[in-house]
């Protein structure tokens, strides 16, 4: 692509993109976001894009642009459509259908049917408990419940192709910004917005940039903080996988608003496929002018480049991330001064989490009032949350701040399956907090989940049944929590060993009700005296489970069970006589030697000797063995 040099040249290179697809006779969409691609949709984009070529009909937006006369199909990866639990996801346009679970062995039929304009009923989504077919996604409860904004584009551009990206507007409103508006114009759009820090803190966006604006400084940064490592949590990694070049544009805004002509993305190692697609589009970017020296005809310089992690929990806070960025060892430090004031090497500093930025160019270009006319007066605009655990429909989805809980459990996650109860849902990461059914009506917005001992967070959501127990839930958390506390201060990091190793006491059958005592205590002081946020949100899956099922801490202490049949140390074995026929079996394999009897006759269990192993359960051929 030749460099872009002005707002009218953007606006006819869009004109041309929106009329070369307006020419494409039949799109095929293949997701190649993380999870359907590790379900192997890339199989299925190659057998799809070798029989379109073999047809003689494959092309691509840059030929269709070239040649105005030309017309043809296409075939392109997407990132993330949200769908997880049904992928890998094929969609096909102009019918606007969509496939789940596709294979290789699909290919052929798809796109047979899709030139034919058919539609293959066995591939569609069928409601597991109507049976009712959705062909066309939007109207399915999974999607009809969600507001697109944030992933508008996911799922359905190439996120690859900056070319698909300028035919929606992109890059018009970092034009906007500098063919007409002050930096103070842009602080005062983003502050009239009402946008609030995605990250999981909620603090005035706005606001923010106006710490570091009004700093005088010969450098400033701003840092897109990609550093996503709440257990469960994807939606950065697919925004960033789906979307690159919104980010890009995002961070732009961001720097121009306060001055800085240097921004960094701070991402995981993890996430290899977001940073390959991140460099290519920074790559694009640069070719097409949005980035280096005088971009747009103007005076903004601006560069970007990328930073990858190693995987540190504590990372996600600031000054940790800072130091890390450093090439120092990534732990907190105290504040002030803020990042804002001092913070890369010293340097006013922004750090915004990747959803944040990626709702700038949509403010900037429709301004304040529509992104208000989402969401909440107080936390407007919308949300992608990650939905897994015990939930129909897993997947990524976005919704209004403001929705329900329980819409998003019953309406886009279908409920709990195989019949089983609801029991509890996690909110907010390691450091949010559990919340039971009688909660779900609340808002998902910042001020309400903090009153119920919750919080946003990053925005994951587990869902947990009957079969869970909460307090083997609280002991998993903890365990994340404990092996990630950077260890600077002492109230955490002995403070999260203790409470682990309590409530792996209370697991384990070995706790008293001094224990729960200590541990509630424990849990108080590493909230006051903790000094970053890790620390200071660390106690709340134990806070919030103690709140809402202290009855089933107790049930472990005082009535020595687990009321979900699921910590080994209060299972029962037992043989049942009837079905016992003595073969030995069970006895042989015992590696405890728990297990006696005479060959021909019942054995029988020393629950003394029992180590609750699940051998004789393993080895029996008759199902002799009861477990309680």
């Amino acid at each position: 692509m030749t460099e872009i040099c002005s707002m009218v040249e953007l606006v006819n290179k869009s004109k041309i993109y929106q009329d070369a697809l307006s020419r494409e006779k039949l799109r095929i969409s293949v997701c190649a976001g993380t999870g359907c691609i590790a379900n192997g949709s890339k199989k299925v984009f190659d057998a799809l894009s070798k029989i379109a070529t073999e047809n003689g009909g494959l092309v691509y937006i840059q030929m269709l642009a070239e040649d105005e006369n030309l017309e043809g199909q296409t075939v392109v990866k997407t990132g993330c459509r949200g769908f997880c639990a049904k992928g890998p996801l094929v969609h096909v346009d102009p019918q606007n259908v969509l496939y789940t679970h596709v294979t290789e062995d699909d290919a052929q039929e798809i796109y047979q049917a899709a030139v034919d304009g058919k539609i293959i009923d066995r591939l569609v989504y069928h409601d597991p408990e109507t049976n009712d077919s959705y062909p066309v996604a939007e109207k399915s409860p999974f999607y009809k419940n969600q507001t697109a904004n944030i992933l508008l584009h996911c799922g359905r551009i190439n996120p690859e192709s900056i070319e698909e990206y300028i035919a929606d507007k992109g890059y018009q409103a970092i034009a906007k910004v500098l063919s007409g508006m002050t930096p103070d114009e842009v602080i005062q759009t983003v502050s009239a917005s009402g946008l609030r820090g995605r990250g999981g803190a909620g603090f005035p966006t706005g606001k923010k940039w106006s710490f570091a604006s009004a700093q005088v400084s010969d450098k400033k940064y701003i840092i897109c903080n990609g550093d996503e490592g709440d257990p469960g949590a994807f939606m950065n990694r697919s925004v960033l996988e789906g979307d690159p070049h919104r980010v890009i544009e995002g961070m732009m805004i961001a720097g121009y608003a306060i001055g800085a002509d240097e921004g960094i993305f701070y991402l995981r190692a993890e996430y290899p496929l977001a940073v390959e697609r991140l460099r290519v589009a920074i790559e694009q970017a640069e070719k097409a002018g949005f980035l280096g020296q005088n971009i747009l005809g103007s005076n903004f310089n601006f560069k970007l480049s990328i930073r990858e992690g190693a995987g540190a929990f504590v990372c996600g806070e600031e000054t940790a991330l800072l130091a890390s960025v450093e090439g120092k060892r990534g732990v907190p430090k105290p504040r002030p001064p803020f990042p804002a004031v001092s913070g890369l090497f010293g340097k006013p500093t922004i750090i915004n989490n990747v959803e944040t930025i990626a709702n700038l160019a949509k403010i900037v270009l429709n301004g304040p009032q529509w992104f208000r006319q989402y969401g909440t007066e107080m936390s407007p605009g919308t949300k992608t949350f990650a939905l897994t655990g015990k939930v129909q429909n897993t997947g990524l989805v976005e919704i209004p701040m403001g929705t329900s809980l329980r819409k998003v459990v019953f309406d886009i996650g279908g409920g709990v399956p195989n019949g089983k109860k609801f029991k509890a849902v996690q909110i907010g990461g390691p450091s949010g907090g559990c919340l039971p059914e009688h909660e779900l009506d609340n808002a998902l917005d910042y001020d309400s989940l903090q009153k119920v001992g919750a919080m946003i967070g990053s925005g994951g959501i587990v869902v947990m049944d009957e079969d869970n127990c909460i307090v083997e839930v609280a002991k998993f958390f903890m365990s994340f929590i404990q092996a990630e506390s950077c260890g600077k201060c002492v109230a955490c990091r002995e403070g999260t060993k203790q409470m682990l190793h309590i409530i792996t006491k209370i697991v384990e059958d070995k706790a008293t009700l001094e224990d729960l005592e200590l541990l509630e205590e424990i849990a108080s002081v590493v909230k006051d005296a903790s000094l970053c946020a890790l620390g200071k949100t660390a106690a709340n899956p134990i806070l919030s489970t103690l709140r809402y099922f202290r009855d089933e801490y107790l049930a472990h202490i005082v009535d020595h069970e687990c009321p979900s049949g699921v910590c080994a140390a209060f299972k029962k074995y037992t043989i049942i006589p009837e079905k016992c026929v003595g073969c030995s079996a069970c006895s042989k394999k015992c590696p405890t030697n728990a297990i006696s009897g005479v060959v021909k006759n019942p054995f029988v269990i020393d629950t003394n000797l029992c180590i609750r192993c699940d051998t004789c359960v393993e080895t029996c051929r008759f199902d002799a063995i009861e477990v309680r």
